[in-house]
């Protein structure tokens, strides 16, 4: 799975990436260097323009954690941040965004969490990992995105009675991090956006063709401090290497 990743990159550097029109001036999204279900994400997707009809391509905010329209509330969205490519196109949760509101989430890597076991010396923990392209390119993660009616605001025309939130597509982990992780989000090579994006595209045999591989499949792999392993923590330090513990030298 994803459960966290990494995602620093400025509006004006992902509108250049991917082609896209900047966001509306009241959309902010911080960087982060852990991201965490229900955070809001840079997302870039193809829309028609509610005015002109034309189809756009721009970058927008969205929530991490899809939550389909036809939910009665959005209590089930931190356990939505993933959906499996293998049956993305079958799941009542997913095939209607799948087939017509896809999106690609830029980020700078993800994190994935090994189990180290006890030692005589030391209790079992977590390690985590960050996961990176080697080139140090942005990694355009496959989506899907949806729009969710909240009931509680009576008037349909309030930005506060629509949710817009996003899931990412995950595969078989190769390369460097199935060693830490069976599964990886899966990343589209830029050739692979435009089919992708287009809402237009709907034949879900030929979508399936563009998740194939994962792009590249060039990763790095490298330990990171715990640090991350609580939200609350944020910042370019947690992709640090993690200190040794060297113990607790005692007196003479």
């Amino acid at each position: 799975m994803c459960g966290r990743y990494v995602s620093t990159r400025s509006p004006e550097d992902l509108t250049g990436l991917f082609g896209a029109l900047a966001p509306s001036p009241d959309a902010v999204v911080p960087p982060s260097w852990n991201v965490a279900p229900t955070d809001p994400v840079w997302a870039v997707l193809e829309r028609a323009d509610r005015v002109t009809g034309l189809l756009e391509r721009r970058l927008r905010p969205l929530r991490w954690g899809l939550v389909p329209p036809w939910s009665k509330d959005p209590g089930g969205a931190a356990r939505m941040i993933n959906a499996r490519v293998e049956t993305v196109a079958e799941k009542p949760a997913y095939r209607r965004a799948y087939a017509k509101r896809r999106c690609l989430l830029p980020a700078d890597g993800f994190y994935e969490w090994q189990a180290v076991p006890a030692t005589a010396t030391a209790k079992a923990y977590k390690q985590p990992w960050f996961i990176s392209p080697q080139d140090g390119a942005v990694m355009a993660m496959a989506g899907l995105y949806e729009f969710w009616r909240d009931p509680a605001v009576p008037d349909e025309d309030d930005p506060a009675a629509w949710w817009a939130t996003c899931t990412v597509i995950t595969t078989e982990a190769t390369d460097a991090a199935g060693r830490v992780h069976p599964r990886m989000p899966l990343a589209l090579a830029p050739a692979d956006y435009d089919a992708w994006l287009d809402p237009s595209h709907q034949d879900p045999h030929a979508l399936r063709t563009l998740l194939a591989t994962p792009a590249g499949g060039r990763l790095e792999v490298r330990a990171v401090g715990t640090a991350v392993n609580s939200v609350r923590n944020n910042g370019p330090e947690l992709l640090d290497a993690p200190v040794p513990d060297i113990g607790v030298v005692s007196g003479p």
